[in-house]
């Protein structure tokens, strides 16, 4: 049967898949937008299937504070021309927005929130399978209550700080978290550095 580009353009914005793969889905599927969603999982979860052993060395990082909560969550892929996508920034921003909606106190509960229909976990899968590389939620860090400030370093999305103060300090917060991004402290303070960390810097 003819496929039409109402249809196509449909299922992609649905989807996030590419034009040829969402014609060719249509078309085996007759036309059916369900079977076709399923046909483009299945392809993407073969595709995610190979690429398992692939090192994820790029990615996206988001932080955001709502509510008295604040959480920043990664998601990991192989090349930085994917981590720089908008649609993949979209999908980082999209879970990371349904997990300060839920309050999720995990990673794994991350997995488990609804985006659109599907588990996070499976849209990752299905953007995996769009691209052809692997990718992988890896990281997510949390704060609750009040004083919190958040710093995306030159809104880059490749590295976020999270900072709490004891009392009102917005400004002070928010200059804390991009000394924070900047220094790389490991600790509070010298009482919780590490021994070896010690040895090193003495």
């Amino acid at each position: 049967m003819a496929i039409s580009i109402d249809d196509i353009k449909k299922l992609r914005a649905m989807t996030g898949a590419g034009l040829a793969d969402v014609k060719k889905a249509l078309t085996e599927a007759e036309g059916d937008f369900e079977k076709a969603k399923e046909l483009l999982r299945e392809r993407g979860l073969a595709i995610a299937a190979k690429r398992s052993d692939r090192e994820t060395s790029n990615g996206c990082v988001l932080v955001k504070s709502a509510n008295g909560f604040a959480a920043m969550i990664a998601l990991k892929c192989e090349t930085d021309f994917v981590a720089n996508g908008a649609d993949f920034i979209a999908l980082t921003q999209s879970i990371l927005d349904a997990a300060i909606a839920a309050k999720a106190a995990d990673i794994e509960a991350v997995k488990a929130l609804d985006i659109n229909g599907q588990t996070a976990q499976e849209a990752v899968t299905q953007r995996s399978g769009i691209t052809g590389e692997k990718m992988e939620l890896d990281g997510y860090l949390t704060l609750e209550g009040e004083n919190i400030e958040v710093y995306d370093h030159m809104g880059k999305h490749t590295l976020c700080t999270m900072v709490q103060t004891n009392k009102p300090a917005a400004e002070q917060g928010h200059l804390v978290a991009m000394q924070v991004a900047a220094m790389k402290p490991v600790a509070l303070d010298k009482d919780s550095v590490e021994q070896k960390s010690r040895l090193r810097s003495s």
